[in-house]
């Protein structure tokens, strides 16, 4: 009788174990083939309100990311990305006035066909920024974020035409 109960209390101990642990899956997807147009929109929305207002005044800013991978846990997607935000005025033309290029980590979640920023994480500056980008993203991603530090020239040429774009538009 004492192994009986000794079984089934092992039994319900893993049963417990495995339940609780079933939330934190890591179920990684490499790329942006997981990321919609809408979700791409909400991304670069979010990243250009938050900074419109911090750095110096312009008359337009665009965002655009590279996407490394996501991961989608209880409805939950995080996205790991390279940002590049810029600030432009009509009269410098494609001259960079205001942002930054930078990896970060945002997570969306989606109520019925819109989808909503719940987290924005950023590096640390200074001594802080390996360790922190360490603790963002999972390794693979880490080490494609650290090959891209100063290494944007595809973002850059992407930004041009989307500026050009807004140049050449009539107003």
């Amino acid at each position: 009788m004492n192994n009986f109960k000794s079984r089934i209390l092992f039994i319900l101990f893993g049963a417990l174990l495995l339940a609780g642990c079933s939330g934190n899956v890591v179920n990684l997807q490499d790329g942006d083939t997981h990321v919609t147009k809408e979700m791409n929109e909400v991304i670069s929305d979010y990243i250009i309100q938050k900074y419109s207002t911090l750095y110096y005044e312009t008359e337009k800013q665009f965002e655009i990311h590279k996407v490394y991978g996501t991961n989608e846990t209880d409805g939950v997607i995080t996205v790991y990305i390279w940002s590049y935000y810029g600030g432009f005025n009509k009269s410098t033309g494609t001259e960079f006035q205001a942002g930054h290029s930078l990896p970060a980590v945002i997570q969306l979640s989606k109520n019925g066909e819109k989808y909503s920023v719940i987290e924005y994480i950023e590096p640390q500056d200074g001594d802080e920024y390996q360790p922190s980008l360490k603790k963002m993203f999972p390794e693979k991603y880490f080490k494609l974020a650290h090959q891209d530090t100063g290494n944007i020239k595809e973002l850059r040429q992407e930004m041009n035409e989307k500026v050009t774009q807004w140049l050449e538009k009539p107003e």
